[in-house]
């Protein structure tokens, strides 16, 4: 009796099984698998993409080819106003100087050595300060009981004053999560001061100046990225307002030889008295700088496939990844200089392929989903996800269509806290929409049964993955969304992130567990009900 109860209850665990199931999404899950990831990114992660960075040749070629997968998927592009229409033309720029000078005492300094000016802080009519004498304010702190700028006459003065920092403040303790730092101390809060009492430049003390890497010298070079919205432009007139020239510990202590101190004594001083040690310096300063902008090329790949069912097909499911890098090193010393990126992201883009492929060969043989599916390899998620936010700002479909982001980037290593690999980090799941979660961690039982570490699954993580990656540019607008994530290793953002150092096996397999819930998510009667806001807290 107890024997044959066993058996029936077994049978019964094997029906519901199957019935958790769905064949159609087995069957269409063997395209995902590690010879054909391995087929695509040995080719974007190649020496001969150059790290793909955002605005170089490398990535151009990098969203070609992606292009022609999605063609030959038969997918469709989806952009109507543009020259290509699998390509969303992202506003996307850099600003470098043309102009560069500082003199202290009638002595030129050497720019990317002795001082640097931030590009997008000056504007292409650029300015030229030239003064006399200079008021150090160490700190350049405003407070009650502890004001850097009493009894001075800051307008029209060049101000001298160290980068961050408030002595008069006991640093956090880590540990405590309900204090936050004061922004008092910050380089923002003091540069705003300065501009609002109509000073006439300042001279910021930094002594990272002092041993620039190769790759922060090409930076201020080549000049800073960033997007051309609304919001980027005003900030960058606002940032233009006061011209900033940060100086290293050679040239602030030639300026405060004059009243025969240097930075460690003043600063000594300063934090051992708690009082001000403000002072004006006779000596003849003067700085110039003009910017010029520069359009680059830089887009986002979409591949779309509509939906079956009539009624659902206007929602949409987004799966992305990113296709850029960081290029290559500027040291030509080194033998290896190209960052391939396999991991980062190659494996996320190789990722939204494999899904791209497998979804469009169901469709073509009559078991499409039923709602659309917009597969979107994103740029400029190195530059600040600009990618992506162009994409929120600038949505080829409604956002208000748009029922989920699945965002892939990393899921082709490992990290040491899982020496099987047999995992993934999520992150997001849970932040807007509980349904999106239970759909989610289904999927993975159902079909996929990894381990899902949520170890980053909040917004108070250190790490703050949740707001690293683009589907944070989803998130922000309501959509719910799910952050696919292998974990940072030591190959990390260096060249030696190898296509030889990838688990196929799992990238694969991590893709399928994307794929699967993509699946559900499409083919689902209703779209995840978002019952939480932004802080987590539910809706009422």
């Amino acid at each position: 009796m107890k024997k044959q109860f066993l058996s029936s209850s077994l049978a019964l665990m094997i029906c519901f099984s199957a019935i958790a199931q769905d064949k159609n999404a087995k069957k269409y899950s063997k395209t995902i698998n590690k010879d054909r990831a391995y087929s695509h990114l040995s080719i974007i992660a190649s020496d001969e993409y150059e790290g793909r960075e955002t605005g170089k040749k490398g990535a151009w070629m990098a969203a070609e080819y992606i292009k022609k997968q999605f063609i030959s998927f038969g997918l469709q592009g989806p952009v109507k106003n543009g020259a290509d229409p699998y390509f969303q033309k992202v506003g996307f720029a850099s600003s470098s100087l043309v102009k560069t000078n500082l003199t202290v005492n009638g002595e030129v300094k050497e720019n990317l050595k002795d001082f640097y000016i931030v590009p997008n802080t000056v504007s292409p009519r650029g300015y030229n300060v030239v003064a006399n004498s200079v008021l150090f304010a160490g700190y350049g702190l405003n407070k009650e009981n502890f004001n850097e700028y009493e009894g001075q006459e800051v307008a029209g003065k060049v101000v001298m004053i160290f980068a961050t920092g408030d002595p008069t403040t006991k640093p956090v303790d880590p540990a405590d999560k309900t204090k936050k730092p004061s922004s008092v101390g910050s380089l923002q809060v003091k540069i705003k001061y300065l501009i609002e009492n109509k000073a006439a430049g300042v001279l910021v003390i930094n002594k990272n100046v002092d041993n620039l890497s190769p790759q922060m010298k090409n930076r201020l070079q080549s000049g800073n990225s960033y997007l051309k919205t609304e919001e980027q432009i005003k900030k960058m007139s606002e940032s233009a307002a006061l011209p900033v020239v940060t100086i290293g510990t050679k040239v602030a202590n030639e300026i405060l030889a004059k009243i025969n101190t240097n930075i460690e004594e003043v600063d000594k001083k300063i934090k051992e008295s708690l009082k001000p040690a403000t002072a004006v310096v006779n000596i003849a300063v003067e700085f110039t700088a003009a910017s010029v902008e520069n359009d680059l090329r830089a887009e986002n790949v979409l591949g779309f496939l509509e939906g079956s069912d009539p009624k659902l097909k206007h929602e949409v499911l987004v799966v992305t990844g990113h296709y850029d890098h960081i290029g290559m090193l500027e040291d030509t010393t080194v033998k290896d200089r190209i960052n391939n990126g396999a991991d980062d992201d190659g494996s996320g883009t190789t990722g939204v392929l494999l899904l791209a492929e497998a979804f469009a060969k169901a469709k073509k043989e009559g078991k499409g989903p039923k709602r659309s599916i917009l597969f979107m390899t994103v740029c400029g998620e190195e530059k600040g996800l600009l990618g992506s936010e162009w994409y929120s700002l600038n949505p080829i479909f409604p956002i208000e269509n748009t029922i989920t982001n699945l965002n892939i980037d990393m899921i082709g290593r490992g990290d040491k806290d899982h020496p099987d690999n047999n995992f993934v980090y999520i992150i997001g799941s849970d932040m807007l929409s509980d349904d999106l979660d239970r759909i989610g961690k289904k999927a993975n039982k159902d079909y996929v049964n990894m381990f899902l570490d949520e170890k980053y699954n909040n917004r108070t993580d250190p790490n703050r993955f949740y707001y690293r990656s683009d589907h944070y540019n989803f998130a922000k607008f309501g959509i719910p969304v799910i952050f696919y994530f292998n974990g940072v290793h030591d190959d990390y953002h260096l060249p030696s992130d190898e296509v030889s150092k990838i688990d196929f096996p799992m990238l694969s397999k991590r893709a399928q567990l994307v794929y699967f819930t993509a699946w559900e998510l499409a083919n689902a009667a209703n779209r995840p009900v978002v019952n939480k806001n932004e802080d987590g807290s539910l809706k009422k």
